[in-house]
């Protein structure tokens, strides 16, 4: 195993911007989706009725919105997830044939 030694711009503190920590395009979304619905959630304080069929009941509408951003959250992942198995599968079955 070969071991290199870091440069000398490496270590004195001094390096360049591509060597800095940088956020993805995704992480700044993330942030700033996550921001945004922050400050929706604080202006949105008042009780809000929700009647789905049968049933009905008050919530603050800033509660509405945080369980309705996550279980938006979690079905986004979940079907992103549903289909890199898909691919993966056919893939590996394109493989074998």
């Amino acid at each position: 195993m070969v071991q290199q030694s870091p440069s000398p711009a490496s270590t004195s503190g001094t390096g360049t911007a591509s060597s800095a920590a940088r956020l993805s395009g995704g992480a700044i979304a993330t942030l700033t989706g996550g921001g945004l619905l922050l400050v929706f959630m604080l202006q949105n304080t008042q009780d809000v009725t929700l009647k789905f069929l049968v049933w009905s009941f008050t919530w603050p509408l800033w509660w509405f919105t945080l369980v309705d951003a996550t279980l938006g959250a979690v079905l986004w992942i979940g079907l992103g997830v549903l289909r890199r198995h898909r691919r993966r599968v056919a893939r590996r079955a394109a493989r074998q044939d």
